[in-house]
């Protein structure tokens, strides 16, 4: 039950604003049944194809350790991403990238859409209630996103039973309209589908950007496996989800070929009278249901951007005791409100902010299925002729929904990639700029056996207790290390140079954390290894510290930090303004001491400067 409320959230509430979209996507198309049985064959052959066949039945296989998700696809196709390679390769890394900053634009067009699609169910009762809409539509997305700090423990309970009820009520609202009507049935039938794109043409084709949005949602289904793994979201797919949306889109489909008048909001047209409020009431639940599994997905993605190397160190909140998924991101919650907002102001109106929302998901899902040919060579050893003829037909579905959802490019399909380009803008330039600090680092920093080797040659005075050196690079010796013995001539009884890596699995396992090496006498090296789901916490380093019989007590230990500051060179080669931006981003990331949760009053830094 719990799979209904986050996994399906979006996906479940596309009847809001599917079938309707499908009309007014042309403004041409009449609700004859032949266009309604056309319409409702591609309906349910896209549920099929795409959800599935390609998500339920394929992609869900790749599971990097359990998690799901782009980046988590990413980093199971090319493990190794970090070293130089061809430049095909480099450029489906990117795609990646871009897709993981698509999932962003999904994160604010989904709230958006489905809460004013919830709220103008209210339009369907009298017209009297249009001025009130928007700041409804307001008030809720500002409570929604205020609410987050709270975390979803105790609410994402409730998401469960009052999903099941969502499914329910529209399942048995479309059967109430199809037993008028039972011959809507024949639309499983191919032919319609296809009788309908030949018959119509260009026309036809246009209308297939909106069908495209009764599987939006579809890419939550992954990224949400490692949260309740493939069982429960197939079982609850196949006995509960397409049932119940396949049985509701009839059943507007079955109101439409009775009463074409119905097309203006075919949805809230299946009820009338007293029954009408309970149901826009149970939409924006559920409306707020969908947003949410949204904005979890962009908090937990921003964790995995972080781990992976591609986004700067941020403030993350963690919001259950019990359930370490659960977390908050201040920054990327308030940024998502005001992108919601924009969109409130900018659209107005659910059907203008349809033609935005289908080319942001569909850009996602094409390059999933580029990865997923990737993975599925690496992982399963498919000959290229089995993974080239799957992912190609694959493809072709893609490729066909995200070419005609090009066609509404002009009416709010740039918003979403505008906003995708910036966020990758963003993550393309902190994963180059920290690859080339390393690099400038790498030049300067003196080799750790030759420091060793000064020790033995030139022994300084050690002092009692012990220090620890925060390094980036495993093999070379920390500028604070360096600094420290230049300027105070002694080193510390015990010196750990610790190292936290990130590593491209979900978790690491406990035995693997801490690997320990003593290099000299009192001097030892140190790398802890975290999964790019996990928070790298230099107290639970400790704690694995003290198991191993290697006790650290953090009160009595003193904590050295590099502190770079970057500045951008006009004279050397690149985009200067690029450096900048990183030079920029660089000083605004979250200060180390509070990342890796050091305690502040133990903590030295060392200043250096570095030009790019």
């Amino acid at each position: 039950m719990p799979a209904l409320g986050v996994v399906y959230g979006d996906i479940g509430t596309s009847p809001l604003y599917a079938l309707r979209e499908c009309f007014h996507a042309s403004g041409k198309l009449s609700p004859t049944s032949a266009n309604v049985l056309g319409i409702l064959s591609l309906i349910f052959w896209s549920l099929v194809v795409v959800v599935s066949i390609k998500y339920i039945a394929l992609v869900m296989r790749a599971d990097n350790r359990g998690e799901g998700g782009i980046l988590a696809l990413l980093a199971l196709a090319f493990p190794d991403r970090g070293t130089t390679g061809k430049r095909g390769r480099v450029l489906l890394i990117s795609l990646g990238v871009f897709g993981a900053a698509m999932l962003y634009g999904d994160g604010t067009l989904t709230p958006t859409i489905t809460v004013l699609s919830a709220i103008e169910g209210l339009e369907v009762a009298t017209v009297a209630v249009k001025p009130l809409v928007l700041p409804i539509a307001v008030g809720i997305l500002v409570a929604l996103f205020s609410i987050q700090r709270i975390g979803t423990a105790s609410v994402g309970r409730a998401f469960g039973p009052v999903m099941l009820l969502w499914f329910v009520c529209i399942a048995g609202l479309g059967v109430k309209e199809v037993m008028r009507a039972p011959g809507v049935f024949a639309c499983v039938g191919p032919h319609h589908a296809i009788g309908f794109l030949l018959h119509n043409g260009w026309l036809g084709f246009v209308v297939l950007s909106a069908v495209f949005l009764v599987v939006t949602g579809t890419e939550a289904l992954y990224a949400d496996m490692g949260h309740f793994g493939r069982r429960p979201i197939r079982l609850a797919w196949f006995c509960v989800v397409m049932p119940a949306l396949f049985l509701n889109y009839l059943g507007q489909g079955a109101l439409l070929i009775r009463d074409p008048a119905a097309r203006s909001n075919p949805f809230f047209g299946l009820v009338s009278g007293w029954a009408l409020y309970p149901l826009v009431g149970l939409s924006t639940l559920a409306a707020i249901i969908a947003s949410q599994a949204l904005i979890s997905g962009a908090f937990s993605l921003t964790r995995q951007a972080m781990q992976l190397g591609y986004c700067p160190r941020v403030q993350i909140e963690h919001t259950s005791s019990e359930e370490k998924g659960q977390i908050y991101v201040p920054y990327v919650n308030w940024m998502l409100l005001g992108a919601c907002l924009i969109l409130v102001f900018l659209f107005r109106t659910s059907s203008r902010l349809a033609a935005a929302y289908g080319i942001a998901v569909v850009v996602t899902m094409l390059i999933t299925t580029l990865l997923f040919y990737f993975a599925a060579r690496r992982v399963w050893r498919w000959k290229v002729w089995q993974a080239g003829s799957v992912c190609g037909l694959l493809l072709l579905v893609d490729i066909a929904f995200l070419v005609a959802n090009s066609t509404k490019f002009l009416h709010g399909g740039w918003f979403p990639l505008l906003l995708a380009l910036a966020i990758y803008l963003l993550m393309s330039t902190w994963d180059k700029g920290r690859r080339t600090l390393r690099e400038r680092m790498r030049s300067t920093l003196v080799p750790m056996d030759q420091f060793i080797e000064s020790l033995r040659d030139h022994a300084p005075l050690r002092v009692p207790g012990t220090a620890v050196f925060m390094a980036g690079n495993p093999d070379g010796t920390p500028i604070a290390l360096l600094h420290n013995l230049k300027h105070n001539k002694v080193l510390h009884k015990r010196v750990i140079v610790l190292t936290i890596v990130a590593v491209e699995v979900p978790e690491v396992s406990r035995e693997e954390r801490v690997e320990i090496k003593e290099l000299h006498p009192g001097f030892f090296r140190m790398v802890a290894r975290f999964g790019f789901m996990e928070d790298p916490t230099v107290p639970e380093v400790l704690d694995r510290c003290r198991e191993m019989d290697f006790p650290i007590d953090p009160m009595v230990t003193t904590f050295f930090l590099s502190r770079e500051t970057i500045l951008a060179d006009r004279k050397s080669s690149g985009f200067y303004w690029r450096k900048r931006l990183f030079a920029i981003m660089s000083r605004n990331a979250q200060p180390v001491t509070a990342f890796f949760h050091l305690p502040a009053n133990r903590v030295v830094e060392l200043g250096m400067q570095i030009e790019l």
